[in-house]
């Protein structure tokens, strides 16, 4: 059930996401925010093409810093709040890192394919293979915030930005 902290961080994640990338889908204007006991830990934006690093995705940044923040590897008990449903390697991070919750915007519906795998793995696949059952997972908070920030389902995006496909 979403509530208005989630709300809140999903709107925080936005305009994180904003103001470090633009609103150009071509600079991937992915955010993410960790939260844990109400307070703010960490927050990242989507680095891969300024690192060189294919896992410098938004959600692995915040969670970085999380960690950092807490002193440890294991967030237990957070929530990661991301623009969009994290792919998953940010998934399966979530899990080892022991987040208890993942909340996003806009899902795999609301654009366009390029941003998910191409063997159209779902992240929820992630979670039941690794039969993690406190993790849960919601989507579409704030999804009409979200959505405009990447390319749509119908639209062709340039070839050079399509990494996934």
């Amino acid at each position: 059930m979403t509530d208005n902290l989630d709300q809140d961080m999903i709107r925080k994640a936005v305009d994180l996401a904003v103001a470090e990338k633009g609103t150009d889908p071509a600079n991937m204007p992915i955010a993410a925010v960790v939260v844990r006991d109400g307070k703010v830990l960490a927050t990242g934006v989507n680095r891969t093409a300024q690192d060189c690093d294919a896992t410098a995705h938004a959600e692995i940044v915040a969670l970085r810093g999380a960690g950092q923040a807490a002193g440890e590897m294991r967030i237990e008990g957070a929530t990661l709040y991301t623009t969009l449903q994290p792919c998953g390697m940010c998934t399966m991070a979530s899990i080892w890192a022991g987040v208890s919750r993942i909340v996003y915007g806009a899902g795999r519906d609301d654009v366009h394919g390029m941003y998910f795998e191409d063997r159209h793995l779902s992240t929820f696949d992630f979670v039941a293979d690794a039969f993690k059952d406190d993790l849960t997972l919601e989507g579409g908070v704030l999804v009409e915030a979200c959505a405009p920030l990447y390319y749509g389902p119908d639209d062709d995006p340039p070839e050079e930005v399509q990494g996934n496909d």
